[in-house]
């Protein structure tokens, strides 16, 4: 595939794109066309036609949703537990790790679980999944201390990878395009929820029951999706292929070796110890240097976990590095915000957790409705309406007034919200229906990937910002021995007889200051992410058409049929 505008007029749904204004059809490549078998290589024999009746898709769904909840409650719901945690394991100087290896042994599959979905089935991927996160769920329960823990969760994290890739896969694959914004507005309000959720959940369960119950109560939710899974979800059958489907196991441990190194350093970097340290500067020099033996290993192997199409796609490459820039700019509103609400607006935890949720009301609800969108204007011109809000709404926050009333930074929230629904669905919607099944779960899981290497980026740098900015406000304090980093800040700040009346209000004007800054940056990643979509995305997606899709039967399916 060029990358370049096709001429075609001929919609995925069928419509002539002169008319609804949707991206066009074209061949996206060898394997990719429309009547290629699911995972044939694109020979062009044609799998039976599905059978995706909405009665059938339903279980199915709850499933997808289920898995989705799962992976994306546990990354946040250890967070309120902590003290719990480190009272009962011990380990406070590395229990920061608890959400650091989950989030890296997430990230650094995603690669690999979308090539083997796309090699073997999306199913046998997700089923594994499941019982890899069950699994690392029941050995969290049964820690005995810290550094178990801390390994347990990791095994977590390796199955949340396929469920994050894949279940948004099997999404792709379930509905044809004119479809797709229902179940992804779907997937976007689960993750939402359930991200905004954890926090509020680990702490009930922490403070009235014990926190080990925060992965016991994954089993029953897990031990539902996966019976969903196991007895609704049918893909069509593949004919047997010529020869035995290789998995490029060399090119999977470099990536996953390259991918943990480089996490290490941008989480652990100028927390465990300083930026320029040597082993921040160790870290970051053998990252590059295994990203390089990465690059000549894939460009040696067969079926190589990071195929170089994905970046020489014009398409699917703008879109891994807008979403990229997505995951980078949402640390602001995600990381900073519930401190800004608390330490600068006075908020409780609660009432904090508040003014970020609104953000999820608006995100599904323009998500849901942008297909009216981009079937009159195309993908591209919609994600850059998107994304052009979000950028001035990012610059608006700065000129709040201080200190302000809770509901200014919950508008912007909310219309960040309206202004992201509009830029991300539509990007991913896109770049799946550019490529056929045996192309969708790497495409996929390239364009998480990035979005989760932006997000851990983002952590990084703009704690560094904050930081930055608050050290340099510091400096010029009325009063000394007051604390030197945010975290410290935000605790002194919740105990209002610790500090005088002058030292609390110049402590909070220093935090708005580096929030200030922290949105200033997100602004810049929004920015990025406008450039790449304006510069290397083509002015019209070259949907394909696709004949086939996973076969989703139960007993709705049955009952269908013989009536």
């Amino acid at each position: 595939m060029s990358g370049t505008d096709d001429k075609s007029d001929v919609g995925a749904d069928g419509t002539r794109a002169s008319d609804t204004g949707a991206d066009t059809n074209t061949n996206a490549g060898p394997g990719t066309g429309a009547g290629s078998t699911p995972g044939a290589g694109g020979n062009g024999t044609n799998a039976p036609p599905a059978l995706t009746t909405p009665r059938g898709r339903r279980p199915v769904v709850a499933a997808l949703m289920l898995g989705m909840a799962l992976a994306a409650i546990d990354g946040t719901i250890v967070s309120t537990a902590v003290p719990q945690i480190v009272r009962d394991l011990g380990g406070f100087t590395v229990f920061s790790w608890l959400f650091s290896g989950y989030l890296l042994a997430v990230t650094v599959t995603l690669p690999l679980y979308g090539k083997l979905s796309d090699t073997f089935g999306r199913k046998p991927v997700l089923i594994a999944g499941i019982i890899l996160f069950l699994i690392g769920s029941v050995l969290c329960a049964a820690a005995w201390n810290m550094a178990a823990l801390i390994a347990f969760r990791i095994v977590q994290g390796l199955g949340g990878g396929a469920l994050q890739g894949t279940v948004q896969t099997i999404a792709a694959d379930l509905y044809p395009l004119k479809e797709r914004p229902r179940i992804q507005a779907k997937l976007s309000t689960v993750w939402a929820t359930s991200a905004v959720a954890g926090p509020v959940v680990g702490g009930l369960l922490a403070g009235y029951a014990d926190w080990r119950w925060i992965f016991l109560i994954n089993l029953p939710v897990g031990a539902v999706a996966l019976w969903l899974v196991v007895r609704h979800l049918h893909e069509p059958s593949r004919p047997r292929p010529a020869t035995r489907p290789r998995v490029d196991w060399a090119g999977a441990l470099a990536v996953f070796a390259t991918g943990a190194l480089l996490l290490t350093a941008l989480v652990q970097g100028g927390v465990a110890w300083p930026w320029l340290s040597t082993p921040s500067l160790g870290l970051f020099g053998a990252s590059a240097v295994l990203a390089a033996l990465t690059v000549v290993i894939e460009r040696r192997a067969a079926e190589p976990i990071i195929p170089g199409w994905v970046w020489r796609r014009r398409t699917i490459a703008s879109v891994n590095l807008a979403l990229g820039a997505l995951g980078l700019l949402m640390v602001a509103p995600t990381v900073f915000l519930p401190t800004y609400a608390q330490s600068v607006l006075g908020l409780g935890p609660i009432a904090a957790g508040f003014v970020l949720s609104v953000m999820t009301l608006s995100w599904p609800v323009t998500a849901a409705l942008s297909d009216r969108v981009y079937n009159r204007i195309g993908f591209r011109l919609t994600a850059i309406i998107g994304i052009g809000a979000a950028l001035l709404i990012l610059l608006a926050f700065p000129l709040l007034p201080y200190p302000g009333e809770p509901w200014h930074p919950a508008l912007l929230m909310l219309l960040l919200g309206a202004a992201l629904g509009l830029f991300q669905l539509p990007l991913i919607v896109g770049v799946q229906s550019t490529v056929g099944w045996a192309e969708r779960g790497t495409t996929t899981a390239s364009v998480l990937f990035c979005r989760q290497v932006g997000q851990s980026i983002g952590a990084a740098l703009f704690g560094a910002v904050a930081n930055g900015v608050l050290a340099a406000r510091l400096l010029d304090a009325p009063v000394t021995g007051l604390p030197d980093d945010l975290d410290a800040v935000a605790r002194a700040l919740e105990d209002p007889g610790a500090l005088s009346a002058a030292a609390t209000d110049y402590l909070r004007r220093a935090v708005d200051s580096a929030v200030d800054h922290v949105y200033i940056g997100a602004a810049g990643a929004a920015a990025l992410a406008l450039l790449a979509l304006i510069t290397l995305a083509p002015r019209r997606f070259p949907v394909i058409t696709e004949t086939t899709a996973p076969r989703v039967t139960g007993a709705a399916d049955r009952q269908d049929a013989s009536s």
